[in-house]
Order: C-alpha cells, then sequence, then structure tokens
C-alpha cells in the first residue's frame, strides 16, 4: 500500500491537510512547523503526538509537550485525550521543571526543595526597607519585571548593570538603588529558603548540568520533545529545553515569528528562525492555510505584516468548515471625536448585532491597556450589553463560582440515579440561579451568567455522564482554569487576547501614543506593537472593526491615527483628516 493511502486510511491523518500531514508523519529528527495565524497548528501537533502513540513510534510516557500557559497545557492535555494520547504529559515549562526540582532535591540536596515564592513585590518592599528607600508600588512592580527579565534572559548581574546604566532604572530609582534591591530582595530569598518561578528554571538546568545521575534520568524518562508558541521561547527555556535533549534530536517546535508579543518576558522568535540552520537536516513544514478568518480579514493581516521577518502569507481557505467559505465583510476604519464617543460607537454596533442573532461570547472588544475598559463596560452597560473583562477575576477565583464547585461536589457525594441536569440544576437554584436571566446587565447579571455557564457544561457532557463525574470534572477544571463560556461581550488586552478568537472582533484606540504605545522607541519596539496588532486582527472570525479618536476626552490634545493605520491603506490619513467619520460613520475600509 502506497504512503498516500496509508495516510488516507488513518483516521489521524486523514483529518488533516497535506502540510499538517507531512508534520503529522515527521515523527522522529528535527522538526520545526512554521505555523501561521489560524492555520491548525495545534490540530497538527495534537494528532501527530496522537499518530506516534498510535503507530508504535512513541512511548506516551516519554513524550513531553511543552507550552507557555497552564490554560494551553490544559488545552493541549484535553485533545490529547480526545485522540487517545492522554497518557502523554503537557505542561508549561515551569510545571515540568518544578515537577523534576521537586524529584531530584531530596536525592541531590537533601531535605525538600525550596518553597516557590508566588508574589516578588512583598520581599521587594522588606529589601527596600531595609535600605530605608521609599518605593512605590507600580516602581516595585517594575523591579520585579528587571529580576524576571534578567533570569529569563540568562542576562549576569555585570552585564545587566551596564545595561541598566544605558537604559536608565525605573521610576526614579537610581541604578545604584535598583542593583541595591535586587541584591536585597536576593538575599531575603536566601534567608527565608525559597525561589522565585524564574529561580525553577535555573536550578534544575545546574542540577541536569553538574550532576550526570540528574542528566541521565531526565534523558532517559524522556526522549520526545514537542514545543508549542516556540517564538515565546527564552533564553533560560532554551537552556533547559538543550539539556534535557542532551545528544538527541528527537524535537518538534511550532511556532509563529508574527506572534512574537512577549519580549519584555524574554521572548525571542530568534530559535525559531534559526532553527533550520541549527539543524540543517530539519524537516521544516510551513502551515499557511488559514481556517478561521474571511479572506477580506486575512488581507489585512497580510498587508500589515509585509515584508518583516519570518512573516506567512496567508491564505484563506474554502471549504463548508471555513469562515472565509463566508460572503466576507470588509473590515472597517471609525473615527471618532473622543474616547468616549469611540467606546459608545462600539458598543452600538455590537448592540446592532446582538440583536441580528450574534451571541454576546462571539464578540470581542480589544485593547492596548486595560485602563480603556472602563469607558467600554460603561457604554456597553447604557445599551444594556453584558461584559467581560478577561484577566481581571479569573472565572473559578470568583465567589459564587467557588460556591457552586463546593456545592456541587458536596451533593454529588449523596445524590446519584438523576438525570444530570436536574441534579446540577437542583444545586444552582439554591444558589439563586434561574433558567430565565434577569433583566439588564449589572452585578446581579454577572453572577447569573457565571453560575449559566456551569449550568451549559451539562450540554458538553459526554451521555452517560455521572453526578459524581461531573463534579470531577469540574474540579479538574478549576484547578487546569479551564474557564467555561460565559455568556458576555469579551474586553480583553491585545496581550491577554493571543490563543482566542472571536466571530466578531472590535479593535480600539488605533492611536499613536497607544497602537504603538508612547514608550515603544526603535525599530525593534515598535515592530513589537505591529506584531500585538497583528494577533488581534487574526482573533477575528467573520467580522473586523478598527476605530481611533481625535481626542482622549476634555483637556487633551488633538491625537493622530495610528501609523498602521496608515500603512494598511493610504487613503485612511486623507479621510481622517477631512473629517470623514466624525460622529462615528466609518471612515475608510481597511
Amino acid at each position: 500500500m502506497d504512503d498516500d493511502v496509508t495516510a488516507a486510511s488513518d483516521p489521524l491523518l486523514a483529518a488533516l491537510d497535506d502540510d499538517q500531514r507531512v508534520a503529522a508523519e515527521a515523527l522522529i529528527g528535527p522538526v520545526c512547523v512554521l505555523a501561521g495565524a489560524g492555520t491548525g497548528k495545534t490540530r497538527a501537533i495534537t494528532h501527530r503526538i496522537a499518530f506516534g502513540v498510535a503507530s508504535g513510534a512513541y512511548d506516551p510516557a516519554r513524550v513531553m509537550a511543552l507550552t507557555f500557559t497552564a490554560r494551553a497545557a490544559a488545552e493541549l492535555r484535553a485533545r490529547l485525550r480526545a485522540l487517545g494520547a492522554g497518557a502523554v504529559p503537557a505542561r508549561t515549562f515551569h510545571a515540568a521543571a518544578l515537577a523534576q526540582l521537586n524529584h531530584f532535591w531530596p536525592l541531590v540536596v537533601g531535605g525538600s526543595a525550596p518553597r516557590v515564592l508566588e508574589y516578588k513585590g512583598r520581599l521587594l518592599g522588606e529589601a527596600a526597607e531595609r535600605l530605608r528607600l521609599r518605593v512605590d508600588v507600580p516602581t516595585l512592580r517594575d523591579v520585579a519585571s528587571e529580576i524576571e527579565w534578567r533570569k529569563v534572559s540568562a542576562v549576569g548581574m555585570d552585564e545587566y548593570e551596564l545595561r541598566l546604566a544605558a537604559r536608565g532604572a525605573p521610576g526614579d530609582l537610581t541604578a545604584a538603588q535598583v542593583l541595591g534591591l535586587v541584591a536585597g530582595y536576593e538575599q531575603l530569598k536566601d534567608e527565608r529558603r525559597m525561589l522565585d518561578f524564574e529561580d525553577v528554571l535555573l536550578a534544575i538546568a545546574g542540577m541536569i548540568e553538574s550532576e550526570p545521575s540528574v542528566a541521565m534520568h531526565v534523558r532517559e524518562s524522556y526522549r520526545h520533545f514537542v514545543v508549542d508558541e516556540y517564538q515565546d521561547v527564552s533564553p533560560a527555556q532554551q537552556q533547559l529545553l538543550d539539556l534535557w535533549l542532551g545528544s538527541r534530536r528527537d524535537v518538534c517546535v511550532v511556532g509563529d515569528a508574527s506572534q512574537t508579543i512577549y519580549s519584555f518576558a524574554g521572548a525571542t522568535p530568534e530559535y525559531l528562525l534559526g532553527f533550520a540552520r541549527r539543524y540543517e537536516d530539519a524537516t521544516v513544514v510551513r502551515l499557511e492555510r488559514n481556517y478561521r478568518s474571511t479572506a477580506e480579514i486575512i488581507g489585512v493581516a497580510n498587508r500589515l505584516m509585509r515584508g518583516r521577518a519570518g512573516a506567512l502569507q496567508l491564505e484563506a481557505v474554502s471549504g463548508p468548515s471555513a469562515a472565509s467559505a463566508d460572503p466576507g465583510v470588509e473590515p472597517v476604519v471609525h473615527e471618532y471625536a473622543d474616547e468616549l464617543a469611540e467606546a459608545r460607537g462600539a458598543a452600538t454596533r455590537i448592540r446592532d448585532r446582538i440583536d441580528a442573532g450574534v451571541p454576546p461570547e462571539k464578540i470581542a472588544v480589544l485593547m492596548r491597556v486595560n485602563s480603556q475598559s472602563a469607558n467600554l463596560e460603561r457604554a456597553l452597560e447604557e445599551v444594556g450589553v453584558s461584559s467581560r473583562v478577561r484577566g481581571a477575576a479569573r472565572f473559578f477565583d470568583q465567589p459564587e463560582v467557588r460556591e457552586a464547585v463546593h456545592a456541587l461536589r458536596a451533593a454529588a457525594l449523596t445524590i446519584a440515579g438523576e438525570p444530570l441536569f436536574k441534579s446540577v440544576s437542583d444545586v444552582l437554584r439554591s444558589l439563586g440561579w434561574t433558567m430565565q436571566p434577569p433583566d439588564g446587565p449589572g452585578a446581579v447579571r454577572a453572577r447569573w451568567e457565571s453560575l449559566n455557564a456551569i449550568a451549559r457544561l451539562v450540554d458538553d457532557a459526554p451521555e452517560g455522564t455521572t453526578f459524581r463525574a461531573f463534579a470531577d470534572e469540574l474540579r479538574a477544571r478549576a484547578e487546569a482554569q479551564h474557564e467555561p463560556t460565559v455568556s458576555a461581550v469579551t474586553l480583553a488586552t491585545l496581550h491577554s487576547a493571543k490563543g482566542l478568537e472571536w466571530d466578531e472582533v472590535h479593535i480600539v484606540g488605533l492611536t499613536e501614543g497607544m497602537l504603538p504605545i508612547a514608550y515603544a522607541k526603535g525599530f525593534d519596539a515598535i515592530d513589537e506593537e505591529r506584531r500585538l496588532l497583528y494577533v488581534g486582527i487574526t482573533r477575528a472570525r467573520r467580522r473586523l472593526s478598527l476605530s481611533w479618536s481625535r481626542t482622549g476626552g476634555a483637556h487633551r490634545g488633538e491625537r493622530e491615527p495610528s501609523r498602521f493605520l496608515r500603512e494598511l491603506d493610504s487613503r485612511t490619513r486623507d479621510a481622517t483628516r477631512a473629517g470623514v467619520g466624525a460622529g462615528g460613520r466609518p471612515a475608510v475600509r481597511a
């Protein structure tokens, strides 16, 4: 039987397109998958892992799938379970490193591993008191970010001191004061036998480098590595990956240089872009067929990134399951007099779309910084639309959700034999949930939406799921922060929107000084802002609107539209200067 027939007959491969299949069949040796937004990269790598397990090429216990957030790791695990490869571990770099550190510390050092510090601010505050420095909370946060950047970027203190002198210290601190704070923080941490998250990576890397028995154990435990979102890898994480691999070359990396938006946290696309140079015999696959967005949205994304290093040229895929199969709506740029008018304009368009039948959870408003959300929340409330700020309070951290999870778990110990929906809804009704939502937005509606999101999980449960199994799965979701869908419009920063998608996306605040942000100086910083907008644009499946306002409100100066808008269409600048769209009418097509 030839390879084509074999591939077509294997359900794990037959479900993939030609390029995805090439990636999935390349099970051995170095593999680099350059995957554009919406091209099915997660599908490709999970099917690759599952095919490796099903074909006997992989021992599932000896494969490590790595990513960068707990949510992404949870999604990988869920997909692998559905494909019959649930025994394959999928973890973040930090989770994998911490598990190894806890295992090896008693053997190598003795005693239990140090406690991991979750928040640097308190220790930095104590260090400031010892130095008799008065430092406000925002500056302490900035110093914490400096510590994190230095460690994940593998920058020594001498080099960091030179960088600090050249770039300047955060807040009103001098370079010497920052170095004193950093030294005091490290001393307090050592005195209390603690490690921060970045130390976890460095500590296990040090053990593998210095202890041959540790290196041998790790390399025997894991033979194959798959790294998702490889454009986000930092030097410290790359060093650890190299140590895990040793002399082996069975590593598959997947990423998109155009979605590198975390350089402030040490991420660099250089490892992705240089992979084929490092491994000259690597299998390199390009995924450029976009299944998410309409051709019109993809056209905007391609124009924005044309000519940038590593940029992929996306192609809209037509077909019954592709968004591009629908009649496309041209993305539009809207101009407003001020920020409040801009927020109200977006809210009015969203109200109209909900009235036309679009579910609120299929709509998002994306912004550069969290402070922009206040006007948007107010404007949406004015038109009776519920909204939810992503990243404010995590779903499972909300009091009503914690109460519901606890109540469901307790009830599941005593109730059996009833239909699942009846058992769940009875418990939720005891907490104030009703079948019909309350009128209007606000706190009461927000509480109802949270409880209703739990009720809707019953619809997603496999047939035959018991109440006890449902409660256990809910607890597992809470531990992994795998949030259910809440029926509300999402408000999110462009950073927090990465990895998500909606049918309709509104990107607001596209002015010079906001996007690109005012403190972005130099080509590299501006290019990261460009990539941030690209991420926002490619979150949209069917409709995209971009907007900007001429002022930020009373007593604020005139603004210019973002240079990115001007690049997307040469008519933008002329049209907006002529005053077209001043009342919120479309200024130009994007």
